[in-house]
């Protein structure tokens, strides 16, 4: 990887055959020297055809994507649809993803958007392959185009099937960078092999097998271990004195100790490499540094978190204000206003970041678990002072993180420590480190204001939504003084904010809220809570009205493709019409039951044509009303994404959605003390363990006809509402504040026996 590095374009001005160096066989890696940092171009064009795809010698088919594969198994669809587009074998196509000098930056891994946008240009790129190679058939051939057909690596005459060139020969001597044509011919679905077939992942058999896969395993020659000694207010935002904190250091503390190095200090970023990892944790633990006390983080508790989101300053954004909105507030027959509060979330990676770096007065290579490698490397030339293109991000399998973990902040203290000491370092953090500086999953506010009118039909609804978020600039930016330690606002809010019911007077306001904490995207983004606002807040209304929860959602759902989702998870969970809570349980009777629907489009940007999939949920629970431990029995899940690239890893997705949501719902919430992050490990941050699995009968809507969209995130997003629903269900009361933990259950049970009411009745 280090010794030939070959762009495309000094290969074809080379030899003229369209390869890429990743598949050059021996004989050919003389072919052409490595470019040097000064010629090497930052990005590569997103409009040419040979920024997605190249062939080898021998026909195989190379393809490239800006965004990663976060264990989603989105390289295996990515492959199915070039295979299916180009017309090789599926085995005969190799993905290569995010690494930055050999894929385009088409933006980070998030929202879902990998297949529905960044693989377009990638088929595109892929079918007009397939049409070169087509019309140079035809001309060896001397057959019209029309009488060729491509497959399996050749193109043939379709009449007589024994006359065909191979893609290896047509492409010898063709040169792939032509403008991108956005208008060739895509191949129909009933062409299709490989897509819509569950096709088994690609990443899994290296992973089993334990071949190198993740970057925590990656080692190099001479390579050193380093450590990282953060500021004592973990994961604290703007309002920490972060890169004016550090007091003294006492470098004598760890002179005693084998196998240090090196002891790296720039402002408040200090780091220590050793010889060996666990000399490296030893200096670290041991180390004496005094830093400026600060306490400054407001009252982020569970029963304090209300209040301190509402009164955190906030600016309107007006998303929608139908005229005579207020007019149909103040007339309401019957009035529901509500707040609902969603908790901080730790990402909680099942392993803590780590990275490798190798910096030298040339170039910086870098080995990272990063979701965004080009932005990431515009980062890291920040950070050294140098041109991008003088950072290489090899992007490899890392933990989990479902949003943003510390992975781009390890990758930036491994490549100020190699670049102190002119070796390669490796670095991981501690479980604390991650768990602190992680940029959480923020809290969040949600205000409804809306009721009835005499026929019992919604007559009006006003939402406002609190996301005080921020980028989650890369810690040792803040640390070492590159950027300053200032509030960055982002209009992440309003993810569907806007419900999908076609209600008559409607207003809907996301109010851009300054970050307490660091807090950045978490999977469902906003539209996680937004959803269990509205899903919740509907399924008041229905109760009110003594209608069937379903039925009384239809009557403002126009959405025929929603209609759809929702007839289908009716059939199959066997739903019985009926309003909610229609049985109280006896009072003696410890355990009771209930059954919760809620349904959601995911919108994943501002913009209103940019959706992802749309999902339903049916929750059959059980709660224990004695101890408020609740049990979830059974989810019931039907989910359309369009067209279904692969139905196994979108299966896989929607599982992984319920079981994470159902986690965050029941469990999880970040703690905080003034000075930050106190849930540092896991017995303060418990997860669903295997013995709460619910049981999950997952539905899958396949539109061959339609773009496929993301899977990633949807099926979370109705999860909160459904499960609160049905506890309505089983117990008669609401609950609006995540998570729904037994010492909740049973605040919420004492205060109905008290006789408490959110309904209050107009005139």
């Amino acid at each position: 990887m280090k010794t030939l590095e070959l762009t495309r374009r000094r290969l074809l001005q080379s030899g003229g055959v369209v390869m890429v160096s990743s598949l050059l066989a021996s004989p050919l890696s003389a072919l052409a020297a490595a470019p040097s940092p000064a010629t090497r171009v930052a990005d590569l064009p997103l409009d040419r055809v040979d920024s997605f795809i190249a062939l080898s010698a021998d026909g195989n088919v190379t393809a490239f994507n800006g965004h990663v594969d976060l264990g989603t198994g989105v390289r295996t669809s990515l492959a199915q649809i070039v295979a299916d587009e180009i017309g090789v074998r599926f085995d005969d196509v190799t993905m290569i993803l995010g690494d930055t000098s050999r894929t385009p930056d088409q933006g980070p891994t998030i929202a879902s958007s990998t297949l529905q946008v960044s693989a377009v240009p990638l088929r595109q790129a892929a079918a007009q392959v397939r049409e070169k190679l087509t019309a140079l058939a035809a001309k060896a051939m001397n057959v019209p185009a029309s009488q060729l057909r491509a497959e399996q690596g050749f193109v043939f005459v379709e009449t007589h099937p024994a006359r065909r060139l191979s893609y290896a020969q047509l492409a010898e001597g063709q040169d792939l960078n032509l403008p991108l044509d956005k208008s060739a011919p895509l191949k129909s679905v009933q062409e299709s092999q490989y897509v819509g077939k569950p096709v088994p992942r690609v990443d899994i058999p290296a992973k089993v097998t334990g071949q190198l896969t993740y970057v925590h395993d990656m080692r190099l020659t001479g390579m050193l271990h380093g450590r990282v000694v953060r500021p004592p207010y973990a994961g604290a935002d703007s309002s920490a004195p972060l890169g004016d904190s550090l007091i003294s250091i006492d470098r004598s503390s760890i002179a005693h100790l084998p196998g240090i190095v090196k002891v790296v200090v720039i402002k408040d970023f200090i780091g220590i490499v050793a010889e060996r990892e666990e000399q490296a944790i030893a200096a670290m633990r041991q180390l004496k540094v005094e830093w400026k006390k600060w306490e400054g983080l407001p009252d982020l508790s569970l029963d304090k978190l209300h209040d301190t989101l509402a009164a955190t300053p906030k600016t309107d954004r007006i998303l929608r204000d139908d005229i005579g909105t207020d007019a149909a507030l103040a007339a309401l027959h019957i009035r529901t206003d509500a707040d609902y509060v969603w908790p901080y979330h730790l990402h909680a990676s099942i392993g803590p970041s780590c990275a490798v770096a190798d910096v030298n007065s040339e170039k910086a290579e870098v080995w990272s678990g990063t979701q965004n490698p080009h932005d990431l490397r515009k980062d890291l030339a920040k950070l050294l002072g140098r041109a991008p293109e003088q950072v290489h991000i090899n992007r490899m399998e890392a933990s989990g993180c479902y949003g943003r973990n510390c992975a781009d902040d390890v990758t930036a203290d491994a490549v100020l420590l190699s670049q102190a000491t002119g070796k390669p370092v490796r670095v991981q953090l501690m479980r604390e480190q991650e768990a602190g500086w992680e940029p959480k999953g923020t809290g969040q506010l949600i205000r409804v204001r809306g009721g009835l009118d005499s026929q019992n039909q919604v007559a009006a609804y006003e939402l406002k939504t609190s996301y005080p978020s921020n980028n989650a600039v890369m810690l040792p930016l803040v640390l070492t003084g590159k950027v300053a330690n200032v509030a960055d606002i982002q209009q992440m809010g309003d993810r569907t904010a806007i419900p999908q019911y076609e209600y008559p007077h409607m207003r809907v306001i996301a109010q851009d809220t300054a970050p307490i904490v660091r807090a950045s995207w978490m999977r469902g983004v906003s539209a996680l809570p937004n959803v269990f606002a509205h899903e919740s807040w509907i399924d008041e209304m229905a109760f009110l009205a003594g209608k069937d929860p379903i039925a009384y959602r239809l009557q403002y759902l126009k959405d025929e493709r929603a209609i759809k989702l929702i007839t289908t998870l009716k059939k199959q969970c066997n739903w019985q019409d009926g309003p909610a809570h229609r049985q109280p349980a006896a009072a003696d009777q410890e355990r009771v039951t209930g059954r919760g629907f809620a349904y959601a489009r995911y919108f994943h940007s501002k913009f209103p044509g940019f959706g992802a999939a749309w999902a339903a949920w049916v929750c059959d629970l059980s709660v224990n009303r004695r101890t408020g431990q609740i049990k979830i029995e059974k989810i019931f899940v039907a989910h359309d994404c369009g067209r279904i690239v692969n139905p196994a890893g979108v299966r896989h997705q929607v599982h992984g959605n319920i079981i994470q949501s159902t986690s965050r719902v029941l469990k999880e919430f970040a703690t905080f003390d003034g000075a930050g992050t106190t849930s540092l490990e896991w017995g303060g941050y418990p997860i669903l363990r295997f013995d709460e699995l619910p049981d999950v009968d997952i539905q899958l809507l396949d539109y061959p006809d339609e773009p496929p969209m993301g899977a990633g995130e949807s099926a979370s997003v109705p999860s909160a509402a459904a499960v609160a629903n049905a506890l309505f269900d089983a117990l008669g009361v609401r609950m609006r504040e995540v998570p729904f933990t037994p010492e909740r259950i049973l605040k919420a049970l004492s205060t109905a026996s008290q006789g408490t009411s959110d309904q209050v009745k107009g005139s």
